[in-house]
């Protein structure tokens, strides 16, 4: 299971940026690494499927 972190950050142009942080597990030794984004935040939730 994946821990899931998003913060909301400044507007730039007028878009809302957050910031995604995923724990994904490595398929090979089992260990969990951090991946993160910075996505717009009407597109958080897409960021969060992948």
């Amino acid at each position: 299971m994946a821990k899931k972190v998003v913060a909301t950050l400044k507007k730039e142009g007028g878009i809302t940026y957050a910031k995604v942080i995923k724990a994904v597990k490595s398929e090979k030794t089992g260990a969990y690494t951090f991946r993160e984004e910075m996505v717009p935040t009407p597109m958080v939730q897409d960021a969060l499927k992948k």
